[in-house]
């Protein structure tokens, strides 16, 4: 599968994913990076899987466990914990490291944790399974994201666009797997299958990496406090865009099949697939708003794709019937996802080579702490008596004040343009 993914990249005609590979120098280093980027797919399928598993698995865990499904938002918030855990150590590893020997790392990790999640008879073991798993999601995105921008230097959205893919597949396709399999086994399979694939994949990318001529482009990044210094408008500006939405959107969709069976009264195997529907709206999500990241000032972009994510989430507290549900699902599906690949050109677009592994870093583990906590959070309100539609709603019309407010910055110029879109800049930009 994600082998497929870089040939789509060579051979996509008439589009920008030719001058993607066009944009490398000469033609042998071009044939070496591709196999490196399927590798590199085939990674992000993996520990994306690693913690989007969790939200699809809250229903028959807690059956299993016998507790309510609310209760067991708090191990859906260890995984993205877990993935916010090591952003800033894995920041500090590739100023010493270079970044496929940290990517390679994600992977050995990913192999030991998910056999011991595999082994969970409490809810205790199941909560630190999901921990340690996000840790190697955590370490990859850090490692892996700026690695490749820096193998399509010219075409950043589209190679941001196309690895979002690969890893929103995993998303999509979490919830049928784990169906699939409690037709035939016990929902912890799933954890021994993941450990197998990983190992799989570790080596094809350690095997990739001797054959490829990687960029040097980060051999000057050598402090997080530097770049930190440096940086700190830009990393904040995506902290704004991404923080509060991230958290809306990680309780949204981990207590998303609860929501619908409690609030809706659709049953959990109708919310699992809804769940994949809104999974699958990120599929052409990722790809179109990577070409479009190439293309258009990322700021306005990304007021867009955040407002319209918060006006979607209020018309799903809204909506009654099946078909308004689905057609709403995929609407908020298309719009989140559209944020990811936006924010990373952004960022990786707008950071300089002596700082962009580090400052991508700080800006990656505050996010990422920032969303973990809201389908725990969400979830304890929930158990105390809180009521999802008002919690939403609530959520919604804070992000679109913040959006609101960032617009009004965003005109009087107060706000990061960053670099030319979808170009990583080889020099320091004020």
């Amino acid at each position: 599968m994600p082998s497929g993914y870089a040939i789509l990249i060579e051979q996509w005609p008439d589009s920008a994913a030719v001058r993607l590979v066009e944009a490398v120098p000469n033609r042998r280093p071009s044939v070496s990076r591709r196999e490196l980027f399927g590798s590199l797919c085939a990674m992000v399928f993996l520990v994306n899987l690693a913690r989007v598993i969790f939200a699809p698995l809250v229903q028959p865990a807690a059956a299993d466990f016998d507790v309510t499904a609310a209760s067991l938002g708090v191990v859906a918030s260890a995984a993205w914990l877990g993935s916010a855990s090591p952003r800033l150590p894995a920041g500090y590893l590739l100023t010493r490291f270079p970044r496929h020997w940290v990517v390679a790392m994600t992977g050995t990790l990913l192999i030991f944790t998910a056999t011991f999640t595999g082994f969970s008879q409490s809810v205790t073991h199941l909560t630190v399974g999901a921990f340690m798993m996000g840790l190697s999601s955590g370490m990859y995105f850090i490692a892996g994201l700026p690695l490749v921008s820096e193998l399509f230097p010219k075409r950043v959205g589209v190679a941001i666009g196309v690895h979002g893919v690969a890893s929103q597949v995993a998303a999509v396709i979490a919830p049928l797997v784990l169906s699939a399999i409690l037709l035939v086994g016990n929902w912890r399979t799933t954890f021994f299958l993941i450990a197998i694939v990983a190992a799989l994949a570790t080596a094809w990318l350690l095997i990739a990496s001797r054959r490829t001529d990687l960029p040097d482009a980060g051999s000057a990044d050598r402090s997080l406090l530097a770049a930190g210094k440096a940086q700190w408008p830009t990393i904040l500006t995506g902290i704004a865009f991404v923080g509060a939405a991230g958290f809306l959107w990680n309780g949204l969709f981990n207590l998303y099949g609860d929501y619908l069976e409690v609030v809706k009264g659709i049953d959990p195997e109708t919310g699992r697939i809804l769940l994949s529907v809104m999974f699958a709206a990120g599929l052409p999500a990722f790809l179109i708003t990577g070409i479009l990241a190439d293309r258009l000032p990322n700021i306005p972009l990304l007021l867009g794709i955040v407002i319209s994510f918060a006006l979607s989430v209020l018309a799903l507290t809204v909506v009654d019937g099946i078909v308004g549900i689905v057609v709403v699902s995929i609407i908020l599906g298309y719009s989140i996802h559209s944020l990811f690949p936006a924010i990373d050109t952004y960022m990786l677009s707008s950071l300089p080579d002596q700082h962009r592994g580090s400052a991508y870093a700080l800006f990656s583990a505050t996010i990422m702490f920032i969303q973990a906590l809201g389908s725990g959070s969400i979830g304890l309100a929930v158990s105390a008596g809180g009521n999802y539609t008002v919690i939403f709603r609530t959520l919604a019309v804070v992000v679109a004040i913040l959006i609101f407010v960032m617009t009004l910055m965003h005109r009087a110029g107060w706000l990061p343009s960053g670099g030319a879109p979808g170009e990583t800049p080889s020099q320091s930009v004020s």
